[in-house]
């Protein structure tokens, strides 16, 4: 079987590099997309901006006490979807076998390319260029045999990187690799795999599969694997599945405070790690909790990037609930689910929306 040539091409600060770009006051200063009031939300920070710890989901006023000097400025998602085409427009120059990842992110398989050029890294290479001198916005891109290592490789030399893992030298590579740098180790499991003394790629791949599987469930077979520079999925232009969740239903009506403490980690644990197990990158989490009564409510919100560590996950679950239920009620059931809304909700994508009660 042909060795797989995979690129991940991911943007640069996008949102506020576009804004950087179509505002010359604003480049060289920390700016936000976003609204500063007291319920605003950061959509997108500028490099500048994230010096001062400043980053996307963060609530606007926590942004302004780490960055005084932060210049927030509107969201124009009609520009960037438009921008975003544009992107794409180049990737199919080279080959159609590209998946989206988000408006800003996606991977390409150039094994086999349009203009016949042997070598990947000069494709990534080209990408970068054309990206660059058409539009004016930088790309980091990573370069390797399959998904796993090329989007590791893409977050090596950000921004404006380019990074290439040959198969020769992944095993070396893996084993340096941190951690909390393989997909699908978030906040907690990294404590876990601390806990056991895994701390790298080379610990990792010393532990046998019913070891991993053990101590992490089903994801555990997906540590494995990657440990050992293994990753099967392949780039697919067309993604059949909409949404990955998990829910709970009790056998006893949990409390607000029970929830927010122990019901909804475990729920944002066991989410990252279907999302590990599936591949599957949306940026829409949506909360759904049921009252003993049956009246259903859900809540969703849309960030930029894509949700995949639970550390990304709970902060805004927890904002979400708060919102939902000011009162000291009980809950027979809740879930938790990450969504795509790029085809489902193009307008408005940084509002929070209330979904209807339902009986």
């Amino acid at each position: 079987m042909k060795q797989r040539k995979i690129i991940h091409v991911d943007m640069d600060a996008f949102y506020a590099s576009i804004e950087q770009r179509d505002h010359p006051e604003y480049r060289g200063k920390p700016i936000a997309v976003g609204r500063a009031e007291m319920r605003g939300v950061v959509a997108a920070a500028s490099y500048e901006a994230r010096r001062f710890g400043v980053r996307s989901a963060m609530p606007s006023m926590k942004a302004i006490k780490l960055c005084p000097k932060l210049i927030f400025t509107r969201n124009r998602m009609d520009v960037y979807k438009a921008v975003s085409a544009q992107i794409h427009e180049i990737f199919h120059r080279y080959t159609d076998l590209v998946e989206p990842l988000s408006l800003d992110e996606a991977f390409l398989d150039v094994t086999e390319n349009k203009p016949g050029i042997p070598l990947a890294v000069e494709i990534a290479r080209r990408i970068k260029k054309e990206i660059r001198q058409e539009l004016r916005l930088t790309a980091s891109a990573g370069v390797s045999y399959n998904k796993f290592l090329a989007k590791i490789a893409s977050d090596y030399r950000k921004p404006d990187g380019l990074f290439t893992i040959h198969p020769s030298r992944a095993a070396e590579f893996i084993a340096r690799l941190p951690i909390e740098s393989f997909w699908g180790v978030g906040q907690a499991t990294a404590a876990r795999m601390h806990s056991l003394s895994i701390t790298n790629g080379a610990q990792l791949r010393e532990r046998d599969q019913e070891f991993l599987v053990r101590h992490f469930g089903k994801i555990g077979i997906l540590f494995y694997n990657f440990a050992r520079g293994i990753d099967e999925r392949p780039v697919e232009s067309s993604r059949i599945r909409k949404s990955v969740g998990c829910e709970q239903t009790y056998r006893e009506d949990v409390t607000k405070t029970q929830a927010l403490e122990n019901s909804l980690p475990i729920l944002a644990e066991e989410l990252a790690g279907r999302l590990a197990r599936s591949g599957f990158r949306g940026n829409t989490l949506t909360l759904k909790i049921k009252f003993p009564d049956f009246v259903q409510k859900s809540r969703s919100i849309t960030v930029p990037d894509c949700l995949t560590d639970m550390e990304d996950i709970l902060p805004l679950a927890r904002t979400m609930m708060e919102e939902l239920d000011s009162g000291d009620s009980t809950f027979r059931l809740l879930g938790l689910s990450v969504s795509n809304p790029l085809e489902e909700h193009p307008p408005g994508v940084w509002e929070q929306l209330w979904l209807d009660l339902e009986y």
